[in-house]
């Protein structure tokens, strides 16, 4: 538990997670891809993909760091949060401020639009081959530095992870806490 919130750690798929919030790990177009981008995509049907693209007529896409919110169409929850996280390049091209980034600024679209529970994927770690293990620590604190320095309406904050080895990074990253 963070301040007011209560944080939570499931293995699943993030799809069919009940939040008033999820994230998407998009890409900086927005039109759905592979991973969780493209799972989100199916699961919460065309309505997504119409508000992406007037995002992406509007402002050019997502940039990487940045969060936009559509609705949740087919899905559980009402609103899809889909920030761009940075593919790993070693980390000499500002990797891990724009993964906090992604974090902070989705937290942020959370409060923006009146989400008291929100779900995170593990941002990075698949296609964008972002080392887990650097992945987790960063998720985890980013989340509770937020929770604990904002005043926040987010309640619930879920880390939802598809495979083993992430769950077991992010347990042993929340033991800390």
């Amino acid at each position: 538990m963070m301040k007011d919130s209560i944080v939570q750690l499931i293995r699943g798929d993030i799809t069919k997670t009940e939040a008033d919030a999820i994230v998407n790990a998009a890409n900086t177009s927005l039109m759905g891809g592979g991973g969780v981008d493209g799972a989100i995509h199916r699961a919460g049907g065309k309505a997504i993909l119409e508000e992406c693209m007037k995002i992406r007529n509007q402002q050019g896409g997502c940039a990487v760091g940045e969060a936009v919110v559509t609705t949740g169409g087919n899905l559980r929850s009402r609103l899809v949060i889909h920030t761009v996280g940075p593919v790993w390049h070693g980390g000499m091209n500002n990797e891990e401020q724009r993964l906090k980034d992604c974090y902070r600024n989705s937290l942020t679209q959370a409060d923006l639009n009146e989400a008291t529970s929100i779900a995170f994927p593990n941002i990075s770690t698949g296609i964008y081959k972002y080392p887990k293990s650097l992945a987790s620590y960063i998720a985890v604190e980013e989340v509770s530095k937020y929770l604990l320095n904002k005043e926040t309406k987010i309640k619930k904050v879920v880390f939802v992870c598809f495979d083993e080895e992430n769950l077991e990074l992010y347990k042993n990253e929340l033991k800390k806490y």
